[in-house]
């Protein structure tokens, strides 16, 4: 299998082209995005905001019960779903009875952000993926990752509308490996495409985007500037949010690597590169979309 990828440029987006916004909220799709456990609430909020900054029409926040009024008041655009939580605020395995009748409303899934035990994560996607309609898109992040790396199985209801957002650490655990070198773009290549052929999915890591049928692309922007807390949280949350528009799981993962990366290049000018903040990302999301189209 050759190694190339294509490059990703605003010319290969304008071929690509977004689908159109429609009239309503309704016609740009809702995000669910499951996590937001009481040590980390703000992973929900950034993927939730940054999936409506790249043109989804609705999101719902589903959050453990002790953190759900915060989240709310954090994000007025979102729907807020209170879910069962342990002593210690993380969500319990039993919020699948509480999400499963959100399926039915959604177009993408995101499952991950904020999450903080992998065997919960793993229940959750399991129940979840099972009940789903088959047009609803999984976006697998963070502690939901691991999950799917311990019974990969996990992957068969969804295979073909699932999109993973490892980073190279991720990557290696998913493929049952040492961690991949993040500076090896080749390596990076190899493995992205190899965990996009056993789970059926599109692998967006770093600045490269792998579908299940050898496909990938790579994308020249960004910086160190992107390796800050929440930056991962922000990406998955814009990946799902081109997924409710209607994009396929790999374009949508390169529009958002992209609109992410160039987000992150344009914070970091007249800078070091670094020191700007995850949350500053999604403001910039439209004007990169704009700029593309």
């Amino acid at each position: 299998m050759s190694l190339r990828s294509e490059r990703v440029t605003p010319r290969l987006l304008r071929g690509w082209g977004l689908p159109d916004p429609g009239d309503s909220k309704y016609s740009r799709g809702t995000v669910l995005v499951v996590g937001g456990a009481l040590r980390s609430p703000g992973a929900a909020i950034l993927a939730g905001t940054a999936a409506l900054r790249v043109g989804a029409g609705r999101i719902t926040l589903a959050v453990a019960r002790s953190v759900a009024p915060s989240v709310g008041a954090a994000v007025p655009e979102s729907g807020i779903v209170a879910l069962p939580e342990t002593d210690q605020g993380s969500v319990r395995a039993e919020a699948g009875a509480v999400l499963v009748p959100e399926l039915d409303r959604v177009q993408a899934v995101l499952i991950g952000s904020g999450l903080d035990d992998i065997e919960v994560a793993g229940r959750l996607l399991a129940s979840l993926a099972a009940e789903a309609p088959e047009s609803v898109v999984f976006v697998v992040d963070a502690f939901a990752l691991g999950a799917l790396a311990a019974d990969p199985d996990l992957a068969s209801a969804v295979r073909g509308r699932l999109i993973l957002t490892p980073s190279p650490t991720e990557l290696g655990v998913l493929l049952d490996e040492d961690e991949v070198n993040a500076g090896d773009a080749r390596e990076i290549r190899r493995a992205a495409r190899e965990a996009a052929r056993r789970y059926g999915a599109a692998v967006a890591t770093q600045s490269l985007v792998a579908d299940a049928d050898g496909s990938a692309w790579a994308i020249p922007a960004g910086g160190a500037g992107l390796g800050t807390s929440g930056s991962g949280d922000v990406l998955a949350g814009a990946v799902a949010g081109f997924a409710a528009r209607g994009v396929s799981p790999a374009r949508a993962a390169v529009w958002a690597t992209y609109v992410h990366a160039t987000a992150g290049g344009e914070l970091a000018r007249g800078t070091d590169g670094v020191g700007f903040l995850a949350g500053e990302l999604a403001p910039r999301f439209p004007g990169v979309i704009a700029d593309v189209r």
